[in-house]
């Protein structure tokens, strides 16, 4: 790491907020930009010289607990926060156990929305790093609509895979799926904050997720197939493959048939003429 990049990075940060971003009055006129080391130091709870020695790098090894100070009263973005997780790690050879005050964000851009619509009728979703279903395309609403698994406002696929009991009915490798679930949010969680509140939940909720998650399985599969069992078409096996986007962990999903059966029950039922979709090889 680049000498002192922890402390030029919060510095940068630093000076790009103004006092009335912090609730402060923006009072007299000031020689140098945003906020003055003596307000974020009050702010975050420590001394001013510690600042100046986090800032001019002599001290690279700050506590998670006055990173996480930092982080919340200098308004860090999802973004900021995630290249602070780096820099820590860099730095203190452990993970930092930052508090991330803010909602998960469900929102999705709409470039990424427009390719969803684009790639029907092939099913496509996208799931954040909690695997809260964020949007999907006509094709994915049909094929899991009548499984139950969009019932919820804001739904869940671990919520539903653990908590719904028509999940197992529906996944006909319904271990292999809740085995991937579990892997990816112990991938996602970093510390305490959204990933661990879920999975705390999950723990006292569910003795089925809370003995996979004490083996803490890791390497969640970005590629494979998947069996549902459709109350309107029968078996049906999806080939998936889930690519990472640019926002906050989220990742698209998309199926295709696994084999002609599938190809043709896929067909029924998104409207398409038979032959529409193309059964592919997924090993």
């Amino acid at each position: 790491m680049i000498e002192g990049e922890l402390g030029s990075f919060l510095r940068t940060r630093r000076e790009a907020l103004r006092p009335a971003d912090v609730g402060l009055p923006t009072g007299d006129r000031r020689r140098t930009p945003g906020l003055r080391r003596a307000e974020v130091a009050t702010l975050a709870g420590i001394s001013v010289d510690y600042l100046i020695r986090i800032e001019q790098g002599r001290d690279s090894r700050p506590s998670p607990q006055v990173l996480g100070a930092l982080a919340r009263v200098l308004q860090l973005s999802p973004a900021d926060i995630d290249h602070l997780q780096q820099l820590a790690v860099i730095s203190n050879g452990t993970e930092l156990v930052c508090q991330r005050s803010r909602s998960v964000p469900r929102t999705v851009r709409p470039t990424v929305r427009a390719m969803l619509d684009s790639l029907d009728p092939s099913p496509a979703v996208v799931l954040n790093h909690l695997s809260d279903v964020l949007a999907w395309n006509d094709a994915y609403e049909r094929v899991v609509r009548p499984l139950g698994l969009l019932d919820d406002s804001q739904p869940n696929v671990l919520l539903y895979v653990f908590g719904d009991p028509r999940a197992r009915e529906a996944y006909a490798d319904w271990d292999a799926v809740a085995e991937d679930l579990v892997a990816s949010l112990h991938e996602a969680r970093r510390g305490p904050g959204e990933a661990s509140d879920l999975a705390d939940y999950l723990v006292t909720e569910y003795p089925e997720f809370a003995s996979r998650w004490e083996r803490k399985p890791v390497g969640s599969r970005r590629t494979g197939t998947t069996g549902l069992r459709h109350p309107d078409v029968g078996d049906v096996w999806l080939a998936f493959e889930a690519m990472q986007l640019a926002d906050d962990g989220q990742r698209l999903l998309v199926h295709l048939p696994a084999d002609a059966d599938s190809a043709a029950a896929l067909d029924r039922l998104v409207g398409r003429r038979p032959g529409g979709l193309k059964a592919v090889d997924a090993g």
